[in-house]
């Protein structure tokens, strides 16, 4: 959610669209969360996140990012190795709706604690809104123009 935070951004998360589907990483491989690009050593080396929106607040993404990422030192995670085949379906999906997203960062002990209590039920309450006022729309496209392009 603290990446895609809009019902719009979702609607690219689907299979050979060039973005995300799964958790998952690969070397130059667009269909990847996490893309590295670069080799080994190369000072150019950097991972790109791709599950990212621009109507992401920034410093909500790059908070849940650093959080989560923290979260995986502390565990000791290690990294799966790369894909080569991001859509083929294997790994552990990404949320493909707003509200899927809502109830995985409610679920997330790791982000629950570094956000707050009091952060992460603001952040909840106003996005299951967003998805409520959606869902009751007449016209869902119509609604989206409204809610989303009369920020910029």
């Amino acid at each position: 959610m603290c990446c895609t935070p809009t019902i719009n951004g979702f609607g690219r998360f689907r299979p050979n669209a060039l973005a995300p589907m799964s958790v998952l990483w690969g070397r130059d491989n667009r269909g990847a969360m996490l893309r590295v690009l670069g080799r080994c050593g190369d000072a150019a080396t950097r991972i790109e996140n791709r599950i990212g929106e621009p109507m992401a607040n920034p410093y909500l993404y790059i908070a849940a990012q650093v959080h989560a990422g923290l979260d995986g030192v502390e565990r000791a995670l290690a990294a799966p190795p790369a894909t080569d085949a991001p859509y083929a379906g294997t790994a552990v999906a990404l949320p493909t709706s707003l509200e899927e997203a809502l109830s995985a960062l409610e679920a997330d002990d790791a982000l629950a604690r570094a956000f707050g209590e009091p952060l992460l039920r603001c952040l909840l309450q106003v996005k299951r809104s967003e998805v409520e006022r959606h869902a009751q729309a007449s016209d869902q496209d119509e609604w989206q123009r409204r809610e989303y392009f009369s920020r910029f």
